[in-house]
């Protein structure tokens, strides 16, 4: 902090949205945008230089993501808190973001009042969650202990993702097609689904199945 005023970092992919933040930030006399960042590498390259006090970070940036990023700053500056601002609030996302070392994590829809005292409050070590994050980990913290997928339904509902039928699912994991429509079972009671679709979305969004790149 510089003259009363906390330093801060804006990161993010799209020109608009980053200008956008900058707009919102502006008139707020605690605050000082010391430099904007169009993805993970850039935004390394200004937390080496000036060591904000708070990074606002996107999660999906090319180069290097917002994750990536996250852990690079919180290793290499422990000092500059990192605040998570981005459209995505699946749980896969979410605990991502936390894991690499963000202090926060904010929806884009989050009104200007709300940013500045997140930007505050991060800023003195405090967590930060938007209203739907916070619901989404509360909901998730009380559901039960998921049973593992086993290496071989992985590999039959990435076939499913891909757009196979049993039969062709089959013929790539070289299994009868009698046992895809078993582990198809498992993978529905596991999930807790009753579609094939609804088991891809379930999976991908608690981190069991990688999305398409």
């Amino acid at each position: 902090m510089t003259n009363g005023k906390l330093r801060v970092l804006v990161v993010d992919d799209h020109a608009v949205m980053r200008a956008g933040v900058v707009a919102l930030l502006a008139s707020e006399p605690s605050i000082e945008i010391i430099g904007e960042a169009a993805d993970g590498r850039q935004a390394l390259e200004l937390v080496d230089r000036y060591e904000p006090d708070v990074a606002l970070v996107d999660l999906r940036m090319p180069v290097l993501d917002g994750v990536a990023t996250t852990a690079e700053i919180v290793a290499r500056h422990p000092r500059t808190r990192v605040l998570i601002l981005t459209t995505y609030d699946t749980d896969a996302e979410i605990e991502r973001g936390v894991e690499a070392g963000a202090i926060g994590y904010l929806l884009k829809d989050t009104t200007r009042d709300q940013l500045v005292d997140a930007i505050h409050s991060a800023s003195r070590g405090e967590t930060v969650l938007a209203p739907r994050v916070a619901a989404r980990l509360v909901a998730r913290m009380r559901q039960p202990a998921e049973i593992p997928l086993t290496a071989r339904e992985v590999d039959v509902l990435a076939a499913v993702a891909d757009g196979l039928t049993n039969a062709e699912i089959g013929a790539r994991l070289v299994i009868a097609e009698a046992t895809v429509k078993t582990h198809l079972l498992r993978l529905f009671a596991k999930l807790d689904v009753n579609d094939r679709t609804r088991a891809v979305v379930v999976a991908m969004e608690r981190g069991l199945l990688r999305r398409p790149s």
